[in-house]
């Protein structure tokens, strides 16, 4: 298995307008291409937007949302994939022939879709279906899976990639600078986003304090470190509706270190080297051969009614 290049991004989307968002995944695929990434990956919902579907109704969502085959988004990324000679992962919601919705994360390369993921724990609007499996697929003899935002928070789900033999998990999010029971947490004042220019050590304080970044260390470096997997983390900085959300794009190696992270505040993208030689090394691995399954197959498999409760639905 060879070296890969990947690359994160960070961008303020704009809400229901796909050609925008679009092109602003084009522009800066067209940068990462052109410094040999092999591929990039953007937020969650990165081309549709994602918070101001909170109060929609059904009909409003099947407008918004897209077959995958077959939609125009997906027919888009693939041109944009081949010109730029990049495969690309981004989000968008979906709806199938019988009208059922989900949340959608896809990877496109200039032969078109090569992997698609349904979010398993979707809560931004009651009318969005679960997804219901794991998503494996390879990307320049790298296996490669998908789990999006508060799939994340389900410990079991990264274990569970792993095992079915993931080596680099993406990690779409829209998240951060929002209320929670947890100490520190809470919205970002939007005035400071547009105020950055003249004063971005206020808008920073907010962005990596316990609100957002501080809250993220506390448990991403943990997922990568614990299954000796390589995280890419993407996230979009500046308004998602009403919502400030604060970038930080990162890889994040089996280590559990950071590799590679945005910084600016404002769009952006930054690219990372992955070696195979990581996977093996660190400390995860020799945990995850260390295990004793007949110790707690029963307790972890035994049966439990789910579920989910997101605080700052509830503001």
């Amino acid at each position: 298995m060879e070296p890969i290049k990947i690359a994160t991004a960070q961008f303020e989307n704009k809400s229901g307008d796909k050609k925008y968002n679009l092109s602003v995944i084009d522009a800066i695929s067209q940068k990462a291409g052109a410094e040999g990434a092999q591929a990039i990956a953007f937020h969650e919902c990165s081309i549709t937007g994602y918070t101001f579907a909170m109060s929609f109704s059904k009909e409003q969502m099947l407008a918004v949302a897209e077959l995958i085959p077959g939609g125009e988004s997906i027919e888009q990324l693939t041109r944009i994939a081949a010109k730029n000679n990049i495969a690309i992962l981004a989000g968008l919601f979906e709806k199938d022939k019988d009208d059922n919705i989900f949340k959608a994360y896809v990877c496109v390369d200039k032969n078109g879709l090569r992997a698609k993921y349904r979010k398993l724990h979707p809560f931004i609007n009651k009318h969005i279906k679960p997804g219901n499996e794991y998503c494996l697929f390879d990307l320049h003899g790298w296996k490669c899976s998908i789990l999006i935002c508060y799939d994340n928070n389900v410990i079991e789900n990264v274990r569970a990639v792993k095992l079915l033999g993931a080596d680099i998990i993406f990690m779409p999010h829209v998240t951060m600078c929002t209320p929670s029971t947890r100490p520190g947490a809470g919205f970002v004042d939007p005035k400071l986003w547009e105020n950055r220019e003249k004063d971005p050590t206020s808008l920073r304080l907010e962005f990596d304090g316990l609100k957002g970044r501080g809250w993220l260390m506390k448990w991403l470096p943990a997922r990568a470190y614990d299954n000796a997997i390589y995280a890419v983390f993407s996230n979009p900085i500046g308004m998602d509706h009403d919502q400030l959300k604060n970038g930080c794009a990162m890889i994040v190696d089996p280590f559990g270190d950071i590799i590679a992270e945005c910084r600016k505040l404002d769009n952006d993208f930054v690219t990372a080297t992955l070696t195979p030689e990581k996977l093996t090394e660190a400390g995860g691995h020799r945990y995850i051969k260390a295990r004793r399954p007949e110790l707690y197959r029963d307790i972890i498999g035994k049966e439990h009614q789910s579920e989910q409760k997101v605080v700052w639905l509830n503001k």
